[in-house]
């Protein structure tokens, strides 16, 4: 046998690893850091309970996109009817740029919490420069730095090592959590939910499988020999479990850091992912400040171009455009045209008089809201001959995929309720 390639596991990864990686975004970061800030490590059971339901909806959008060779969006063509689909398509949009905007104006702020200067400055550079990663890069060497960006997750696993940690209590109230359900236990709580399980995750994963399709000019599973396609879903299968691992894992350290520093010295109101940071440093020391910084624009160079990137497809796939990152702009205008709509409008939210906390409130709301609906309809075509031939969705597959709609649809009602 001849020498093992040490990257042989890293290269089985790819839209799964980044769709799990981000979903760890600066937005994400602010929901984990308030969990453990206001109750400690009696949320973290949360993050344990949506790592299969999160599998579960990711793999199913992943195989609906190799086997159809098409995004979720047009695949939801064949449930609901156009103008339901451009409803849905156009909510995503707004709450995806309301999202670009809390995320690079997290960026900028983290910059400027490791140099002393220039928020604004570093907002629209970092703004600048994602886009022009995504409009002159093309997606077969884009998604290598996206992979390599993964790493900067765990700046969030290494903070745990500048703090002292109660082992057996972080397990104990992991299964079994200290914690009354009242309305600001019940809000968190569906914060996580919506944070972990969103849209543009869905979109995402679905339209980069078929992305790789056309990168490796392979046809997609309905026209596969069996082999082949039985080896597809086994890299799918990996893929995906390591990519919601290392996002479950993630957001579990950051409720865990921020548990056993902020909330144990009487730090329980974080409102952004800079605060959590800035608020870290005089108590775990400028160790665990700067990789939590230095985590928090990390990560937003990954979650942004998937924020732009699940509405330039799903508005694509809707219209019936030609889509792909792949392309040059001028091969896709339409296309690259949202995604450049996309950051451009989220910029101007940054700079606009909106509350960016109440913006981000709201963007969760809309999230939520669409996310049942599509998860429903997700599970109609992962269920149908018709579309998916032999590779409908397993057993086990849609058990924890209904399960998932059923939960977020609980959170929905919840956060409607206690909104009142």
């Amino acid at each position: 046998m001849g020498p093992q390639n040490p990257f042989r596991f890293f290269n089985r990864l790819g839209p799964g690893l980044i769709t799990g990686a981000a979903d760890d975004d600066p937005s994400g970061i602010a929901t984990y850091s308030q969990a453990g800030a206001q109750f400690g490590v009696n949320m973290l059971w949360t993050v344990a309970l949506t790592y299969p339901l999160m599998v579960a909806v990711q793999l199913i959008s992943a195989r609906i996109g190799r086997v159809t060779g098409k995004g979720l969006a047009a695949n939801l063509l064949g449930v609901f009817p156009r103008p339901a689909v451009m409803g849905l398509v156009a909510l995503l949009f707004i709450a995806n740029t309301v999202n670009i905007g809390a995320d690079i104006a997290a960026m900028g702020a983290a910059s400027e919490l490791v140099l002393g200067w220039g928020a604004r400055t570093f907002t629209v550079v970092l703004a600048l420069g994602s886009l022009g990663l995504q409009l002159f890069v093309p997606y077969h060497r884009y998604v290598k730095v996206l992979k390599w960006l993964t790493l900067a997750l765990f700046a969030y696993v290494g903070v745990i090592f500048t703090v002292h940690i109660d082992w057996p209590q972080v397990l104990t109230r992991t299964v079994l959590p200290d914690l009354k359900l009242n309305e600001a236990a019940v809000t968190v709580i569906v914060a996580v939910f919506g944070t972990t399980i969103s849209p543009y995750l869905f979109f995402w994963q679905s339209s980069e499988e078929v992305e790789d399709l056309a990168a490796e000019h392979q046809p997609d599973l309905l026209d596969e020999q069996p082999a082949e396609a039985r080896e597809q879903l086994e890299r799918m299968g990996f893929d995906t479990f390591v990519g919601m691992a290392l996002s479950n894992i993630v957001a579990f350290f950051i409720i865990l850091t921020t548990a056993v520093t902020l909330h144990a010295n009487g730090v329980t109101d974080i409102q952004t992912s800079a605060q959590a940071a800035q608020a870290l440093k005089p108590i775990a020391g400028p160790l665990a400040f700067g990789l939590f910084s230095l985590g928090i624009i990390g990560t937003g160079l990954l979650a942004v171009p998937v924020l732009a990137g699940s509405s330039a497809y799903a508005v694509a796939e809707t219209f019936g455009w030609k889509s792909g990152l792949e392309k040059q702009p001028w091969q896709e205008p339409r296309f690259y045209a949202v995604i450049v709509a996309g950051m451009v409008i989220a910029l101007g939210v940054v700079f606009s008089p909106l509350d960016p906390i109440k913006a981000l409130f709201w963007s969760a709301v809309v999230n939520g809201v669409i996310s049942v609906p599509i998860m429903a309809a997700m599970m109609v075509v992962a269920s149908r001959r018709k579309q998916m031939g032999v590779f409908v969705t397993t057993p086990a597959q849609k058990l924890f995929g209904w399960a998932a709609t059923l939960v977020m649809a609980v959170a929905v009602v919840t956060m409607a309720i206690f909104s009142r």
